[in-house]
């Protein structure tokens, strides 16, 4: 309902001819238009006014038409990884030291205590874990490597629920259901079940694709994830997303766009970045 920043934001488009899933991380810090008036980051959004607020935020900034939400919180995420027997990931030493690190405060919020991990390599996570991995943004690449692990836990549990007997999918249902918020009527609930075992993902990426951070904002303080070109980054994303060509963004979007020029000064016709923020992340996971 609100009252607490949003840690992750993703958009899921189904092609309901193929069956592919795409998903896009929306930076959390993302200089937007958060309201009719305001500037902010992405994640103030549902802080102020909860799903409804951060669905008008990508509607408004993304050229989209969201209807329908899913919000889970940590406890939600651990139990769907318990339920299907753990996933397996494979970290670097910097990740496993940082999920360790953090396995202390998300073992409290879920109630649960975890083992520590040890070593680089292919590791078997618990819900502890797994929640844990999916919150660092500590190594380099930060948040936008964040958003990329949180993508890497999404696919890992698909790949298991898929694989899972209707009593373990029924379990993570009955377990699960009462801890999430959504709009979504039993009845598509029922539509996005009886397709379940089709389902598969296809690309994922983060957004803006062509992203840097940016320190100085006018009349803002602190650092802000700043798109280099919001209409050209809005016009990949409905490429990317639904195969549109050659989108040409609305004029609510283009104005947003000049805005953010202006308070930030990142120019997408003259920009020449020269710090090791700006980082291109368009396009499939694999490949960046």
């Amino acid at each position: 309902d609100g009252g607490v920043q949003s840690d992750c934001i993703m958009v899921a488009s189904i092609n309901n001819k193929t069956n592919e899933i795409k998903l896009v991380s929306v930076y959390r810090d993302t200089l937007m238009k958060v309201t009719s008036e305001k500037y902010g980051k992405a994640n103030s959004a549902y802080n102020s006014g909860g799903p409804t607020d951060a669905i008008a935020l990508l509607n408004r900034n993304l050229d989209l038409d969201i209807e329908k939400y899913i919000s889970v919180n940590f406890n939600a995420l651990a139990d769907v990884v318990d339920a299907l027997g753990g996933i397996e990931i494979d970290m670097t030493e910097e990740e496993v030291y940082w999920t360790n690190g953090y396995c202390t405060e998300t073992s409290k919020v879920v109630g649960r205590e975890t083992t520590e991990l040890s070593g680089a390599g292919v590791h078997k996570l618990d819900g502890v874990q797994a929640v844990s991995y999916a919150r660092i943004r500590y190594t380099e690449g930060m948040d936008f490597k964040r958003t990329q692990r949180q993508r890497i836990v999404l696919e890992k549990i698909a790949e298991k629920a898929q694989k899972a007997n209707v009593i373990t999918l029924n379990n993570i249902v009955n377990k699960v259901m009462p801890q999430i918020s959504t709009n979504l009527s039993t009845a598509n609930m029922l539509g996005l079940a009886a397709h379940a075992a089709d389902y598969k993902l296809g690309q994922m990426s983060g957004f803006p694709f062509e992203v840097t951070t940016c320190e100085k904002v006018k009349n803002h303080k602190g650092s802000y994830v700043t798109a280099v070109g919001l209409e050209k980054n809005v016009s990949e994303l409905h490429e990317f997303l639904f195969g549109e060509e050659d989108y040409e963004p609305s004029a609510t979007v283009k104005d947003i766009s000049n805005e953010v020029i202006y308070m930030t000064g990142v120019d997408p016709e003259t920009y020449k970045t020269t710090t090791d923020y700006t980082y291109k992340s368009g396009g499939d996971d694999s490949e960046n």
